[in-house]
């Protein structure tokens, strides 16, 4: 299989958790290890699975009201470092950085927010910050990263695993990044939408 990656550790970080229950487990059968944050993480625990919580390998908690949870160079180096870079694989093991080859995210319902007649506050807290940044990260580092960036996609990475286990090829991965970017684009043009408004 041309450029195959297996996939090792999974990053899950989701709003809606409906449709991640089959995905968690082809991928447990798999022998993917799994990272998450609060309700996620609690969801997946609550399947029977082992979770490691991303505040064990940051060694910070969810902070600001849940406004930073991912945000660190632990999270974002095991996503960005290039595997085939000889200076990025020498700082992981320098700053103990583990590498992080799926990514799924779901965002914060802001569009549904907004339709449904929210108080400004309520909308601003809906503005996915480390969510949309995971999905960038993801996306951009394609060469060794799967990134799932919505529900939308769950029976794609599905379909994947039923048919080749938990290995993607780089053609695979570059037609997800540009699942990913569609997301990240239609996101933050409903956001730059509702602050023309």
């Amino acid at each position: 299989m041309a450029e195959a990656k297996k996939i090792k550790t999974a990053l899950i970080s989701v709003f809606h958790k409906d449709g991640l229950e089959e995905l968690l487990r082809k991928l447990n059968e798999q022998g993917v290890a799994f990272l998450s944050t609060g309700g996620t993480q609690k969801f997946i625990e609550e399947l029977g699975y082992k979770c490691q919580k991303v505040e064990d390998v940051t060694t910070y908690p969810s902070i600001l009201g849940g406004r930073v949870k991912t945000l660190h160079p632990k999270v974002f180096g095991g996503i960005l470092a290039r595997r085939d870079n000889e200076g990025d694989r020498q700082q992981m093991a320098q700053y103990e950085i583990p590498e992080i080859d799926l990514v799924i995210v779901d965002l914060y319902p802001f569009e549904q927010t907004v339709a449904g007649g929210a108080s400004e506050a309520d909308i601003i807290e809906k503005i996915d910050i480390g969510g949309i940044s995971l999905i960038r990260a993801g996306a951009k580092n394609f060469r060794d990263v799967v990134i799932v960036p919505s529900k939308a996609e769950y029976g794609v990475l599905l379909d994947i695993l039923n048919r080749q286990g938990a290995q993607t090829t780089l053609e695979q991965r570059k037609m997800l990044a540009e699942r990913a970017f569609g997301v990240s684009s239609h996101y933050d043009t409903a956001i730059h939408k509702w602050f023309l408004n």
